[in-house]
C-alpha cells in the first residue's frame, strides 16, 4: 500500500479546491506540449520550405510515432506514476525543441531525430491526463476537471499562431520555453498522483474525493489489462467509433471549410478562426459547468449528461454543414454557419474524449491510448486522400461531395452515441483477482472460526 502524507490545512485550501489546481497545471502542460507540436509543425514548413517533401516527412515522423508510443506509455503512467510521465513529456519536448534548430543546420536528419523524439514522449500527455483524471475527479465532476484541462489544446493553437506571425516562428519556443521551466517546477511541487500522496490539500476535500471513488484504501496492485474484455465492450466500442470520427471530422472541418471560402467564397477564415479558438474555451467550460450543476442536482444522470453533449457536439455541426451545403455563394451567411459548427464540436471535451474514466477509471490511459492511435490513423489517411480529391478538382461542387461524406459522419457517430454510449462503469473495470483474494480469505477465516468452536466444545 503506497505511503499516505498527512494534509496540510492552510487558508489557500479552504478556498482554492485542489484538485482544481491540478487541472489548471494540467491543462498548461498539455498547452505547452501542443504549442511546440505547432512549432514544430512551423519550423518545418519553414526551414525545409524550398523541399517541401522533407517537410512533410518530418511532420509525419513525429505522428508515426506519436502514435505507437501511445498504449506503451499508458501502462507506465497506470502501473507507476502518471505524473512523471507527464512531466517527462513536457521536458523532453522542451529539450528536443531547443536542440532542433541547432541539429537542422547540421543535417536535416537531426531534424527528423528531434521529431521522433517529441511524438514518442508527445503520445504520453493524453493517456497520462486521464490516468490522473481518474485520480482526482469526482464522478460528476469529470466533465468540468476534463473542459478545464483539455482546453489547452485550444489555448495553444492561437497563441503560437499569433506569435509565428507577429514575431516569427521563434518567438513560440521563446514564450513555451520559460512557460515550460516554471510549469515543470510548479508540476513537481504541487502535483502528486493521487489525493493520498498530495500533502498541500485539505482533509475534508481528500475525504470527498476518496469516498466519491470508493479510494479510501489505496491498494499497490496494477490489475492487467483484461484485452478481451475491453475489445468485447459496446460502450469502449462507442467511444472508439466516436473518437475516430471526431478526429475524420475535426481538422479537415477545419483546413476543408477555410479551403472552400478561400476557393468557393474568396473568403479568408483563417484570421476569424484564432478569434474562435479562443471563445471555445469559454464555451467548453461553460458548458460542462452547466452539466455539473445538473448532475450535482441529481436532474440529470451521467449517461445523460454525455447524451446531451453528443447532441451537441454532433447535430450543431452536422446541420450547419447542411446549411453551408444549400446557401450556395453566400458569404456572410458562410461565415457565419462555420463559426457556429466550429465552436459546437468544441463540446467534445466533456462529450466522449472523457468518457474513458466512465466505463473504466482503472485502465483508463489504456482506453484514451487505443481510441486515440485508432483516430489519428483513420484521419491521418482519410485526410491525405481528400487533399488529394481537393487539389485536383477545386469546384465548389467537390466540396459538397465531402461536406456530405462529413454529414454522414456526424448522424454515424450521433447514433452510435446515442444508442450504445454509456456513462456507467463496466463490470471488468473491478479488479477480479483482488474480489477472488477477497472470498478465499474470507472462506479461511470462516474455517478458522470453525476450527477454534470445535476446539472450545472438545474443551468442555
Amino acid at each position: 500500500m503506497p505511503a499516505e502524507v498527512a494534509p496540510k490545512s492552510s487558508i489557500f485550501c479552504k478556498y482554492v479546491p485542489f484538485r482544481y489546481v491540478f487541472a489548471v497545471l494540467g491543462s498548461i502542460g498539455i498547452a505547452i506540449v501542443y504549442g511546440l507540436n505547432i512549432y514544430g509543425i512551423i519550423m518545418a514548413q519553414m526551414v525545409h520550405d524550398d523541399k517541401p517533401y522533407i517537410a512533410v516527412y518530418v511532420v509525419l515522423s513525429y505522428y508515426c510515432v506519436y502514435v505507437v508510443s501511445q498504449i506503451p506509455l499508458a501502462r507506465v503512467a497506470e502501473k507507476y506514476s502518471a505524473k512523471w510521465v507527464m512531466l517527462f513529456s513536457v521536458a523532453i519536448n522542451l529539450v528536443c525543441t531547443l536542440l532542433t534548430p541547432v541539429l537542422t543546420e547540421f543535417h536535416f536528419g537531426g531534424h527528423i531525430l528531434m521529431r521522433v523524439m517529441e511524438g514518442i514522449v508527445g503520445g504520453a500527455s493524453f493517456p497520462a491526463m486521464h490516468v490522473m483524471i481518474a485520480s482526482w475527479a469526482p464522478p460528476t465532476e469529470r466533465m468540468v476537471m476534463s473542459a478545464i484541462i483539455y482546453v489547452g489544446t485550444n489555448l495553444s493553437i492561437p497563441l503560437a499562431g499569433v506569435l509565428s506571425e507577429q514575431s516569427g516562428w521563434e518567438s513560440v519556443f521563446y514564450v513555451m520555453g520559460p512557460l515550460g521551466c516554471i510549469w515543470m517546477v510548479l508540476w513537481i511541487i504541487f502535483v502528486q498522483d493521487n489525493p493520498n500522496k498530495q500533502r498541500f490539500i485539505s482533509p475534508e476535500e481528500r475525504q470527498m474525493i476518496n469516498s466519491s471513488l470508493g479510494t479510501e484504501l489505496q491498494e499497490d496492485h496494477h490489475p492487467a489489462v483484461p484485452w478481451k474484455k475491453v475489445f468485447t465492450s459496446v460502450p469502449f466500442w462507442a467511444i472508439l467509433i466516436a473518437h475516430t470520427c471526431y478526429e475524420l471530422n475535426h481538422w479537415p472541418y477545419l483546413i476543408q471549410t477555410s479551403d472552400y471560402m478561400k476557393q468557393a467564397l474568396d473568403i479568408n477564415f483563417e484570421a476569424p478562426l484564432l478569434g474562435l479558438y479562443s471563445f471555445t474555451v469559454i464555451f467548453s467550460i461553460g458548458f460542462s459547468i452547466l452539466l455539473y450543476c445538473l448532475q450535482n442536482k441529481g436532474k440529470v444522470s451521467a449517461t445523460c449528461a454525455r447524451k446531451i453533449t453528443t447532441a451537441i457536439f454532433l447535430f450543431i455541426p452536422g446541420a450547419c454543414l447542411i446549411f453551408l451545403f444549400c446557401i450556395g455563394y453566400l458569404q456572410n451567411g458562410a461565415v457565419t454557419i462555420m463559426s457556429v459548427g466550429f465552436v459546437s464540436m468544441e463540446a467534445m471535451f466533456p462529450c466522449f474524449l472523457s468518457n474513458h474514466v466512465d466505463i473504466a477509471p482503472n485502465f483508463a490511459g489504456t482506453l484514451v491510448a487505443l481510441t486515440n492511435s485508432a483516430a489519428y490513423v483513420t484521419s491521418s489517411l482519410v485526410f491525405l486522400s481528400m487533399k488529394f480529391v481537393i487539389a485536383e478538382q477545386k469546384s465548389i461542387e467537390t466540396h459538397r461531395i465531402i461536406f456530405g461524406f462529413k454529414i454522414a459522419l456526424f448522424a454515424i457517430t450521433f447514433l452510435v452515441l446515442i444508442i450504445f454510449g454509456s456513462g456507467k462503469e463496466q463490470s471488468w473495470n473491478k479488479n477480479e483477482k483482488n474480489e477472488d483474494e477477497n472470498i478465499t480469505l474470507k472462506k479461511i477465516t470462516n474455517l478458522n472460526c470453525s476450527f477454534d468452536n470445535f476446539d472450545n466444545i472438545n474443551s468442555k
